[in-house]
């Protein structure tokens, strides 16, 4: 059996020409010649090695082969009109997966919420979410192991385009009885005498803080480095020292674990958060519809 001139065309044409009863009827609704709709009915026929249409002057009849062959036909139609339907899904970016890295800020303060209304609108795309520090962000989109990147400003991205994503405020906390927390506001400088607890040196806020202390001539007095903003506060709250945390991440502890967040005056305390792609035009569709969202979001 030759299935080599086996076509979608000359498929539909048969299931049209079964429906109608007639060729010339088939032809018409697939917008093709009557001969020309002939010739592939009996193209068909030799292919399968069968007779599938009784040809009389009112029309045409299903023999047996031929009412095998129409179930066959509309099952392998609806086959690939199921098929289009889900390629078309990936293609419109309605199904799909999007690699994001980001980092502690982001994903302590907005990418939760962010990224609950983006899957609800969209629940075929999948987010596989790494936390990173910032450097490793950048160079995880420039080789290709992350679609997105969030990041905190200051850290350099140079082949990346970047967009604003959210901006935060980091604040100093302190416990309550700590002299400092008698305040409102505080300069980083007047802080300097005090211990502190801090994340390592490889994330950006340490490294923004070593920076500021560096240019301020003052040494940071690091009693303890420690890897997540729970355990930052955790340590402060026991008394090992005074931390920097962003506001919206600071907050919720404060008052279970008895902290006081004291306004920096500082200008370098107002932080950006960017978001980071290596090619808008080369992202995927999920990829595309991920960054539009985040865009958007911005308060």
């Amino acid at each position: 059996m030759n299935l080599s001139r086996f076509d979608l065309v000359t498929l539909a044409l048969f299931v049209a020409v079964a429906r109608h009863g007639s060729i010339s009827a088939g032809a018409r609704q697939l917008h093709l010649a009557v001969g020309a709709a002939s010739r592939r009915i009996a193209e068909l026929e030799d292919a399968l090695n069968t007779s599938l249409l009784y040809r009389r002057a009112s029309g045409v009849e299903l023999t047996e082969p031929g009412q095998a062959c129409l179930q066959h036909a509309m099952r392998i139609l609806q086959d690939v009109e199921h098929m289009a339907g889900a390629m078309s899904s990936y293609s419109t970016g309605a199904k799909g997966q999007v690699r994001i890295a980001a980092n502690t800020s982001s994903i302590t303060q907005f990418l939760p919420e962010d990224l609950s209304s983006f899957m609800a609108r969209h629940p075929g795309i999948r987010i596989e979410l790494e936390e990173q520090n910032s450097s490793a962000i950048v160079a995880a989109v420039a080789e290709n192991r992350a679609d997105v990147g969030i990041f905190a400003d200051r850290t350099p991205a140079a082949g990346l385009v970047t967009y604003l994503y959210r901006e935060d405020e980091l604040v100093l906390i302190a416990p309550r009885k700590h002299p400092l927390a008698r305040r409102k506001t505080v300069r980083f400088r007047d802080t300097l005498a005090y211990e502190y607890v801090s994340l390592p040196d490889a994330t950006s806020l340490a490294s923004r803080m070593l920076e500021e202390s560096s240019r301020l001539d003052r040494p940071l007095k690091l009693r303890i480095q420690v890897r997540s903003f729970d355990a930052i506060c955790r340590m402060v709250a026991t008394g090992m020292g005074v931390g920097i945390l962003p506001r919206i991440a600071a907050a919720p502890h404060a008052q279970s674990m008895g902290l006081k967040l004291v306004t920096l005056q500082d200008g370098w305390a107002r932080r950006s958060l960017l978001l980071g792609v290596r090619s808008p035009a080369a992202l995927t569709a999920p990829a595309r519809l991920l960054v539009a969202h985040l865009r958007g979001v911005r308060a």
